[in-house]
């Protein structure tokens, strides 16, 4: 007999989802940077416990959304939690703390309101979660458990676990959980599958990556990435051209650094996880483009899998 299901990551900016994600796949498929709200499309990845399939779907953060992308986002994060056969609510259980206690930063208050709102969400679309406190090694216990109380007392989760997805404690607990939560189905991918992502989106995404890794203070999510060209040359490596896509000039000529060499290390930077990830030689070409109107344009949305119209 075996198992297969989809499981929605959902949580507020920053709480861990990518992180979590890629810890119990066992490999990368999602980004992580010290940047909220980089995962901007649902990302599959395929975990194995056992007899069973898990894909689990990294969505975008949820939050008070402002701009287009923002409601495009949050609005995927929202559907793919009502067609999932499992939510997992993930939250940042050091900032509800440090909050709690008058102690947290701005982003720690903000991430409280975010939680009512995904705890409100729930409440809405009649969907019970598993809660998953991340990042419970920072907290004392006692303050957890007492977390865990509020939090359990809104009445829609159906059980709790207390986990670190930075150094995987917990975590597989919470796997073979959620193993055993997937209904009988015969499995969606191979069993060498790890991710469900196009391999030019993939690309796209591991250099996005590297542009917030580099320049993520001068460069606040002005910057988006596309993969113009992915061709399998007959010695068995892959050419990649790629447009990084910014919303101003002054932006283009941080993104190229002092005699390009901003732009050379997120070249070797990517080039590099790419080679591993791909399995084979990679050559990687970048060029910067100024587009105004980017986070704007239809074709971008439609890229990503979003709905335009949010």
């Amino acid at each position: 007999m075996t198992r297969a299901g989809f499981v929605a990551v959902v949580g507020a900016p920053n709480a861990g989802k990518s992180t979590l994600v890629n810890r119990l796949v066992g490999s990368k498929v999602s980004i992580v940077t010290q940047k909220v709200q980089t995962t901007r499309f649902p990302i599959r990845g395929v975990a194995i416990e056992g007899e069973s399939q898990i894909v689990l779907v990294d969505t975008p953060g949820i939050f008070s959304p402002r701009r287009r992308l923002d409601r495009a986002m949050v609005g995927a994060a929202w559907t793919h939690a009502r067609e999932a056969d499992q939510v997992v609510h993930l939250v940042d259980s050091k900032a509800q703390v440090d909050a709690a206690a008058g102690e947290g930063t701005a982003a720690d208050r903000r991430a409280v309101a975010d939680v009512a709102t995904i705890v409100e969400g729930l409440k809405q679309t009649g969907r019970n979660a598993v809660l998953a406190l991340n990042k419970v090694d920072l907290i004392a216990r006692e303050k957890l458990l007492g977390l865990a109380k509020s939090l359990d007392e809104t009445g829609v989760y159906s059980e709790v676990f207390m986990i670190s997805a930075q150094t995987g404690s917990g975590v597989s607990d919470l796997k073979r959980r959620l193993a055993q939560l997937m209904p009988e189905a015969p499995w969606f991918y191979p069993e060498d599958q790890s991710a469900d992502l196009p391999a030019r989106l993939l690309a796209a995404e591991i250099t996005r990556e590297k542009v917030y890794l580099r320049v993520h203070e001068e460069l606040p999510y002005a910057a988006s990435v596309a993969t113009t060209a992915f061709e399998e040359k007959p010695d068995g490596s892959a050419r990649i051209e790629q447009t990084i896509f910014v919303e101003r000039d002054g932006q283009r000529g941080i993104l190229l650094g002092k005699g390009g060499q901003t732009l050379k290390w997120i070249g070797e930077q990517s080039r590099l996880e790419l080679s591993q990830i791909l399995d084979r030689p990679v050559h990687l070409f970048l060029h910067v483009k100024v587009k105004a109107n980017w986070a704007e344009d239809r074709e971008t949305y439609q890229d990503l899998g979003l709905d335009f119209e949010a």
